[in-house]
C-alpha cells in the first residue's frame, strides 16, 4: 500500500509545474467509486479547461495517474474527478480510495485535452462504467449550446454506474442500461439508425470501444478515448533509426527497445510526459519530417494520416529519419 501524501512528491514524469491542491470534498458516487473535488489551498482561482480534459494527479511515489475532469466547468476555484477502484492497477486508485483524505495536498498537472469536443450538428454519447466522466461535461456544454445529444451509458450494475443523479435532470436524452439488467449496449441498432450529421464520443473499457469501432464508422465520425492502450503489434522497423531535433540540429539514434522519449532524454531535451503508454496525449510533439510509426491510443486515423505529430513515449519511425520540432 502506499503511503498517506501530506504535501506533493516531486512530479518524476508529470508536468513539472504540477501545483499542491487541497483535497475539499471526496465522495462515494457509486459501487468502485469516489469523487475528488480539489482546491487550491489559497482559494484561488484554478486553470480554465475544456471538455474533455483530464489532470494528472501525482502519487506519493512520483508517479502519475490521469484522471478526467467532470465537474463544472463555470465553477473557476475546484477541479473534480471520478476515480475507479481498480483491483488489478497499480495502486494508485487503492491510495486515493484508502487514503487520500479531505484536507490532504495532492500534486496535481495539467489541465490538457486529447479528447477535445469538435463542432457539431448532433452528438451521440457512448459510455462504458468510469468512461462517463469526461462524457459528462460534453453532454452539458452542448445543452449549453442548444446541439441535440443522446447519451447510451452501460455499466455492470446500476449501483455501479456513477452520477445517475446527476444525468436524472435530462430525461430520455440519457439512457442507462445496467449490463445485468439488458445485456450488452446494442451499438449497431445505434449506429445503424445514425443521422448523417452525427459525430460519435466514447469512452469506456477496451472491449466497449473496440466492438463501436468495429461497427463501420467513418473515422471523421468516431472519436474515442481510452483509459487502458490499446494493444499493438510489433513496430514497423526492428532497426535503429535517427531522430533530428530541429531547433538545435542534434542527432540521436534510436535502436529498438529503447523509445524516442528515452533517446531525445538522453541528449538534455526534457519533453514532459506521464502515461508512457501513448493514453494521455502529454508528450505530443510536431513531427517536421518523416514518417512516424503510429503506436499510440489516441489518433484516428486521419491524424495518423496527416503524420503531423507524434506520441514519443510509445510511438517510432517508419523510415531511416524523423525531424521533430524539439
Amino acid at each position: 500500500m502506499l503511503p498517506p501524501m501530506t504535501a506533493p512528491a516531486p512530479a518524476r514524469t508529470a508536468d513539472r509545474h504540477a501545483v499542491a491542491l487541497r483535497v475539499a470534498d471526496k465522495t462515494v458516487v457509486a459501487d468502485g467509486v469516489v469523487t475528488l473535488t480539489l482546491a487550491h489551498p489559497d482559494g484561488g482561482r484554478l486553470p480554465d479547461w475544456t471538455p474533455g480534459s483530464h489532470v494528472d494527479l501525482v502519487l506519493p511515489t512520483g508517479d502519475t495517474r490521469q484522471y478526467s475532469l467532470c465537474g463544472d466547468r463555470r465553477d473557476a476555484h475546484h477541479h473534480r474527478v471520478g476515480v475507479l477502484r481498480e483491483p488489478a492497477g497499480r495502486g494508485g486508485s487503492a491510495w486515493v480510495h484508502d487514503e487520500l483524505a479531505v484536507g490532504d495536498l495532492v500534486g496535481v498537472g495539467g489541465p490538457r485535452n486529447a479528447f477535445p469536443l469538435r463542432p457539431a450538428q448532433r452528438y451521440l454519447f457512448v459510455a462504458g462504467g468510469i468512461g462517463i466522466t469526461p462524457l459528462l461535461t460534453m453532454v452539458a456544454a452542448a445543452g449549453a449550446q442548444g446541439i441535440d445529444w443522446q447519451l447510451v451509458y452501460g455499466g455492470r450494475t446500476r449501483a455501479s454506474m456513477a452520477f445517475l443523479d446527476e444525468l436524472a435532470r435530462y430525461g430520455d436524452r440519457v439512457s442507462v442500461l445496467p449490463q445485468d439488467e439488458v445485456g450488452l449496449l446494442p451499438l449497431r441498432d445505434l449506429v445503424d439508425g445514425l443521422h448523417p450529421d452525427t459525430r460519435v464520443y466514447a469512452c469506456g473499457p477496451p472491449p466497449l470501444l473496440d466492438a463501436l469501432a468495429g461497427c463501420g464508422l467513418p473515422p471523421h465520425v468516431l472519436r474515442t478515448e481510452r483509459f487502458v492502450a490499446r494493444e499493438q503489434g510489433a513496430p514497423v522497423r526492428d532497426t535503429p533509426f535517427t531522430v533530428v531535433l530541429d531547433r538545435t540540429g542534434t542527432e540521436v539514434v534510436v535502436t529498438p527497445g529503447v523509445s524516442v522519449l528515452e533517446a531525445v532524454r538522453s541528449v538534455g531535451v526534457d519533453v514532459l510526459s506521464s502515461c508512457r503508454e501513448g493514453t494521455c496525449g502529454t508528450c505530443e510533439t510536431a513531427v517536421l519530417a518523416g514518417e512516424p510509426d503510429h503506436r499510440d491510443s489516441l489518433l484516428d486515423d486521419a491524424d495518423r494520416a496527416a503524420g503531423d505529430c507524434m506520441y514519443v513515449c510509445v510511438s517510432r519511425s517508419r523510415g531511416d529519419r524523423l525531424v521533430l520540432d524539439l
